[in-house]
């Protein structure tokens, strides 16, 4: 019963999780008129307060003596925090500017990108329905290119940083939220900078328009961070499987909001690219789901053949062996 009650908890969290992601550009329209870089610093700043309360509150600092010793580790978070930059800043840029359609592109071919990556950059080997599913995301790619008449820059932007942003988290190793206050550490300073900049400038928005506007770009650390900890809560006790197909929530509630709400065009060349890359999608998770279950063929079928060939318990002499004739 226990076991049922986390799984449930951990689906909620990761739905949770990928739905808030999925709703964020419903809310950074609201911070204007503050630009995106000055939404983007806030965001910085502001995130950094928020986990440190919440390492405070949970007494977790033992690691940052452990992490200060460790240059290489010091220096895939700082690649891992200027990519998240580029990530933040161009998302919070695409919503305001009215390109909500394009920047859900670039979270649904983001898993098609770091497959790439993977063959590229760590020399993974892919299954062939795992190139097919590459191959049709380049073709899709290049549909939308015909169709923009140029290359889809802000989606492919946004999924390169973020699978390289994905592939640093996986080399650091380190929890969700002490990663997160690592990178936001080194976002800190430059963030400040500006904004003080930006106040000594008489530009800065935070403290010309009002509590409101004010608690407004305050809240952006709670909108970096409640979602990273539901995702965290979900990731220890869900499948990764499930965690997969949970991903693509995100980027489907910001295509519908991008068409529903925002009103954004959705001409016959960007449906026939999304076409391609939704079928992608479902090739990978096909495959990824027939590969689980042949995985789990093979361990059960080892299990059980491990169990015929164990030896047998030797009869003493005061009993008769299994199956004897009595």
């Amino acid at each position: 019963m226990k076991g049922i009650d986390e799984q449930r908890a951990g689906l909620l969290s990761g739905i949770g999780a990928y739905g808030l992601w999925g709703l964020v550009p419903l809310f950074w329209p609201l911070l204007k008129p503050a630009g995106a870089i000055e939404i983007l610093a806030h965001r910085m700043a502001w995130s950094l307060v928020v986990v440190a309360v919440a390492l405070l509150a949970l007494r977790r600092w033992s690691w940052i003596g452990e992490l200060i010793r460790q240059p290489r580790k010091l220096g895939l978070i700082s690649v891992a925090a200027a990519t998240i930059t580029v990530n933040w800043g161009l998302y919070i840029w695409s919503v305001n500017n009215g390109h909500v359609v394009e920047a859900s592109l670039g979270y649904f071919i983001n898993p098609l990108v770091t497959i790439a990556m993977g063959v590229l950059l760590l020399g993974e080997r892919l299954r062939p329905a795992q190139w097919v599913a590459v191959g049709t995301g380049v073709a899709a790619v290049l549909v939308l290119a015909i169709g923009y008449g140029r290359p889809p820059w802000i989606s492919l932007i946004l999924a390169f940083s973020f699978a390289t942003y994905g592939l640093m988290k996986k080399k650091v190793n380190m929890s969700g939220l002490e990663s997160l206050t690592a990178e936001t550490a080194v976002q800190f300073l430059p963030a400040l900078g500006f904004l003080l900049w930006l106040g000594a400038r008489g530009e800065s928005t935070f403290t010309s328009d009002g509590a409101g506007h004010a608690a407004l770009l305050a809240s952006t650390g709670l909108v970096t961070a409640v979602p990273l900890v539901l995702f965290g809560a979900a990731a220890i006790r869900v499948p990764l499987s499930t965690l997969g197909l949970l991903q693509y929530l995100a980027p489907v509630f910001q295509f519908a909001l991008g068409i529903v709400y925002f009103h954004e065009a959705m001409p016959p060349e960007r449906w026939a690219g999304f076409a391609l890359v939704w079928l992608a999608l479902t090739l990978l998770t096909w495959d990824a789901f027939r590969t689980a279950r042949r995985s789990s063929s093979q361990v059960r079928e080892a299990r059980q053949a491990a169990r015929r060939q164990a030896p047998r318990p030797k009869p003493s002499n005061d009993e008769p062996a299994p199956h004897a004739q009595l």
